[in-house]
């Protein structure tokens, strides 16, 4: 009795796996082997002393089937929208838009040696990718790490330079 028991809930175990795992990487049956000593195995290979199982609800995944490309469908482009100010929108006169562009490009333009003293004392502290190693990095793998965070330092701040004069030059 016991064993019918134990041998009842490897078999619900073994279901509830199958069950489980979809069958996404099963591609053949399943087959249930039991041993001398009266273990049972559930397996995918047939060997002697092994029985495939009839598991309802298991099915060996399809093989994928070739599908034809479906087109693309795009709405219609009307092109960009005709820049309407409503009646109430506040007009600023040419003199105070001219002093508001100067004050941004002082603004960008002071960003913009902040930014070149930046990344002229990181490529001098760079030193052509040698940079002195410091005395917490005995490991050298932790300088190598260093290293690869300033050269990443070292790039992003090359784009910020570029996106600073990219907007300096967009003011009229």
């Amino acid at each position: 009795m016991g064993k019918t028991i134990s041998l009842f809930r490897m078999m619900a175990l073994a279901l509830a796996g199958l069950a489980l795992h979809n069958g996404a990487h099963a591609q053949g049956a399943v087959y249930k082997c039991v041993d001398e000593q009266g273990r049972v195995e559930f397996t995918d290979t047939a060997r002697r002393g092994c029985k495939a199982l009839d598991l309802p609800g298991y099915a060996p995944a399809p093989a994928p089937r070739a599908s034809a490309p479906i087109p693309a469908v795009r709405p219609p482009n009307p092109g960009p929208a005709p820049a309407v100010s409503p009646a109430s929108f506040p007009r600023v006169d040419s003199a105070q838009q001219r002093a508001r562009d100067d004050d941004r490009r002082e603004i960008l333009n002071d960003e913009l040696r902040i930014e070149q003293r930046k990344l002229a004392d990181l490529r001098r502290d760079f030193n052509n990718g040698e940079p002195e190693r410091q005395g917490n990095e005995r490991n050298y793998a932790k300088y190598l790490e260093r290293v690869a965070s300033m050269r990443d330092e070292i790039g992003r701040t090359e784009r910020n330079i570029e996106a600073l004069q990219r907007e300096i030059s967009k003011i009229r």
